[in-house]
């Protein structure tokens, strides 16, 4: 037989993994960008699911076991997460509503914006020879609202809406069973199943 030569050498890369592992859910990722507000509440219009399904007795349901729950949650604030935004704006509507101070101090707030805008519009704040920019004039009205909000309670409401928009999603998103909705995948943890 005759000596074949064959030339093994050079360098190999190895193959490009085309689908990254998730170590995190999606609604924990953080965009590289900053998104257009416009464009960004128009797609979270379109992502609202129908609020009779949201809301549907039905579906409420105990979870199974505690691995269950944590899974269930997870998936629900992923399926409903503009529905959840939604919840949250409602809340801080209805906290707006019903405290009229902190809804005087806002809307004292936005009208001296409004007045420094048309202002430097016109002519432009000069001070020491020095002009000042918009944006460090939003700065210091920024400065002397913080104390009238601490007046009237801003801080109160804030926690409330945090702390009661926990406990409303918390409560829907353990309850709420999202598999009657969509079929169930197969999990990450196949032994952390239920026997």
């Amino acid at each position: 037989m005759a000596e074949v030569a064959v030339d093994v050498s050079g360098e190999m890369d190895p193959p490009i993994n085309s689908t990254k592992p998730r170590t995190f859910p999606s609604f924990l990722q953080f965009p590289n960008e900053i998104p257009d507000p416009k464009e960004w509440i128009q797609q979270q219009r379109q992502n609202v699911r129908p609020w009779l399904v949201f809301l549907q007795s039905s579906n409420f349901r105990f979870p199974p076991s505690v691995p269950r729950l944590g899974k269930r949650i997870i998936r629900n604030i992923e399926y409903f997460q503009a529905n959840y935004l939604f919840v949250f704006l409602g809340l801080i509507l209805y906290c707006l509503v019903t405290s009229p101070l902190i809804l005087l101090a806002l809307a004292g707030t936005f009208y001296a914006g409004y007045k420094i805008n048309q202002r430097h519009l016109h002519n432009k704040l000069v001070l020491y020879g020095k002009e000042i920019p918009l944006a460090h004039q939003y700065v210091i009205l920024a400065v002397f609202s913080f104390p009238v909000y601490y007046l009237v309670g801003a801080h109160g409401a804030i926690f409330w809406v945090i702390g009661a928009s926990i406990v409303i999603i918390t409560l829907h998103a353990a309850f709420y069973n999202v598999e009657a909705l969509i079929p169930k995948t197969d999990d990450e943890f196949p032994l952390l199943e239920e026997v």
